[in-house]
């Protein structure tokens, strides 16, 4: 889908602000050219104060992505887009993010066993004002979310503590990964696959036609 304004995206200086290996494999795998820049914002947003996850995992995106464009905004050569991004897991109201521990990595995985959840990631995309006075300043700032329905198997004490053992669950939200041995876990998936991996790459795709088509 992005084939067609990919001339127009690769020469441009483009920075994905997020650490995170999935979102940087996703969009390396659809030829994306760009730096790795992560955010240092510090995401400790109280979630009580939101009134749903969309608006919570929606905010911490736009401050972690509004960090690095601030950041880099003085550069010689700002981005022209920068990409950002945040994910979450809800189930019953609550929302959960990357384990702490691993206690509490099983007890968010024995919550899930043999249930749905749902899971919920944030993106923000700021480009450079394509009439802008050229210092940097002026900007255009999009968001938008993406959900997925994901039903875990009925999964055991053991087969919960073998799974952490793996130490494949610490850094994703939810306690699992999808992409790797965290797949036997899941039984069932409605919606899109990539969003569970951290990155909703159609939803993305067709945001950045929007953006970059009349330019194309």
């Amino acid at each position: 889908m992005l084939q067609s304004i990919m001339h127009i995206l690769n020469s441009q200086r483009v920075v994905l602000a997020s650490g995170s290996p999935r979102r940087k494999q996703i969009l390396q795998n659809v030829g994306l050219k760009f730096e790795v820049i992560p955010s240092t914002f510090e995401e400790k947003l109280e979630k009580s104060t939101f009134p749903s996850p969309v608006e919570y995992v929606l905010e911490t995106a736009r401050q972690k992505t509004i960090e690095v464009e601030q950041r880099l905004r003085q550069d010689s050569a700002p981005p022209d887009l920068i990409i950002g991004a945040d994910t979450v897991v809800s189930m019953d109201g609550k929302i959960f993010e990357k384990p702490r521990d691993e206690q509490d990595a099983f007890d968010m995985l024995s919550g899930f066993s043999g249930k749905s959840h749902t899971v919920y990631t944030g993106v923000v995309l700021i480009t450079r004002a394509v009439n802008g006075s050229g210092d940097g300043a002026s900007v255009n700032v999009q968001q938008f979310h993406e959900e997925t329905e994901v039903t875990m198997a009925a999964l055991t004490p053991k087969i919960i503590q073998s799974y952490i053992a793996t130490g494949e669950p610490m850094d994703k939200a939810g306690g699992y990964g999808i992409q790797a041995i965290g797949a036997t876990l899941v039984e069932k998936v409605s919606g899109d696959y990539y969003n569970v991996m951290g990155f909703p790459l159609c939803r993305f795709a067709k945001e950045l036609l929007k953006t970059y088509s009349q330019t194309s």
